[in-house]
């Protein structure tokens, strides 16, 4: 379980197809801190690290992450998001984020306000997935609040820390992005969609 609270950024160093896994290779300065089997979300999918070597650890990613992120995007030396599990007892930051991406999204429109970003995504809304205003999306990894919610679209907005020190920065319109929407509200949308 993860918090949407990032720690840091990594940079993909290799990419390397074995059938249909990906083993993904990524430099971070968290890397003396990790083990073998321990879990790290990645833009917010969580991936079990599998290797560990200098200042650089290898995940992999199967084909069914492949198909509902955008780690088939990845190439080398683009940036990520980076978030360990939680641990146990900690305080809860963000809000509760599994690391299992629901969907991608796109981005719509990028606004500089007054000291902030506006970001305005828009998903495929026959996944039955939902917003909320003033609820709670994961971003590529990041615990955000949806201010503006419409069928298929929501928009979020940036602090000027969380614009620095994630790789909200890179992204531009039409930027692919990796959702997964709230634990409770997916609860709510399954029994209202079931009916």
């Amino acid at each position: 379980m993860f918090t949407g609270i990032i720690e840091t950024l990594g940079i993909i160093k290799d990419l390397r197809k074995e059938d249909e896994n990906l083993h993904i290779k990524v430099s971070s300065s968290i890397t003396n801190e990790l083990k073998i089997d321990q879990s790290v979300a990645h833009n917010g999918v969580c991936l079990t690290v599998v290797a560990i070597e200098n200042d650089t650890y290898v995940v992999t990613a199967i084909q069914e992450t492949i198909n509902k992120t955008n780690v088939g995007d990845w190439k080398t030396f683009d940036v990520v998001n980076l978030e360990r599990a939680m641990k146990l007892g900690d305080r809860l930051d963000g809000h509760i984020v599994q690391g299992h991406v629901d969907q991608i999204g796109i981005c719509k429109s990028i606004e500089e306000t007054d000291g902030s970003w506006r970001f305005t995504f828009e998903y495929d809304a026959a996944l039955n997935n939902i917003t909320i205003e003033k609820g709670s999306i994961t971003v590529n990894g990041v615990s955000l609040t949806v201010v503006d919610s419409k069928i298929n679209e929501f928009s979020v907005a940036i602090i000027p820390y969380t614009y620095e020190h994630t790789n909200f920065k890179n992204f531009k319109i039409g930027s692919k992005i990796n959702l997964e929407f709230d634990v409770i509200g997916k609860y709510v949308a399954k029994l209202h969609f079931k009916n």
